[in-house]
């Protein structure tokens, strides 16, 4: 490439990142907006009782789910929006991330992502709730949650399981099932009691869908001597 045709790939460059930032500034002003906004919600003693039950966010306005389905009720669904929210280290504005991002331009690698960069049950059991289990590749997303080394990630899993389980969807492969019952098996035996309450309540969920899952579970079970819980 000769010096005119660097030269001009160089403005061209500069040009694409200015346009970037230009866009992307008045979603910025809109988050500072939102974040401002967080004060005449705060509820001081929410916040000091989750700080108080070790739960622990870099800022948290103790801001209440019905408050903040409010505040998302007046905004469409952005995408852009969305990632600036949940580049914030505040609750409220992770919360709110997952109510505004779109299911339809969520992809597998930004869920993984999402998840990985969760620190909270709260925020996890949310982002399930809200967004994780609408989305169409949902039980793929949780079984290689489940199947994570990381405590958090298997959260996550069980979690989406248990709602895609209480809507009466289940894995349509053997040993997807399989698969799912051997994760919860293992994880019920943890340490970790979030982690073997998410897993509980994924398993008696799944239980509950037909006669098949039912006796599926009631075996799997068995091998920890937990059969007779169902």
């Amino acid at each position: 490439m000769n010096a005119t045709g660097r030269l001009n790939g160089r403005y061209g460059s500069n040009e694409k990142k200015m346009k970037n930032e230009n866009e992307i500034q008045p979603v910025k002003e809109r988050v500072k907006e939102i974040k401002q906004s967080f004060r005449l919600l705060m509820n001081g003693v929410t916040a000091q009782s989750m700080r108080d039950k070790g739960v622990d966010y870099h800022i948290n306005w103790g801001a209440s789910l019905p408050h903040l389905r409010e505040m998302a009720a007046e905004y469409q669904p952005d995408h852009t929006l969305a990632l600036e929210l949940w580049k914030e280290n505040v609750r409220e504005c992770k919360i709110l991330a997952t109510m505004l991002m779109p299911k339809e331009e969520f992809t597998l690698d930004l869920a993984l992502q999402w998840t990985e960069q969760t620190q909270t049950q709260e925020v996890a059991e949310i982002a399930a709730m809200n967004l994780y289990q609408h989305l169409p590749y949902a039980m793929k997303l949780a079984l290689t949650l489940v199947g994570k080394a990381d405590s958090m990630a298997r959260l996550h899993g069980f979690t989406i399981f248990a709602r895609l389980f209480a809507k009466g969807q289940q894995p349509e492969a053997t040993r997807h099932r399989q698969e799912f019952l051997k994760q919860a098996i293992e994880a019920l035996q943890n340490d970790n009691i979030a982690l073997r309450h998410s897993a509980w309540n994924a398993v008696s969920h799944f239980a509950e869908i037909d006669n098949l899952c039912y006796t599926e579970a009631k075996n799997a079970l068995k091998s920890i001597k937990m059969e007779d819980w169902l």
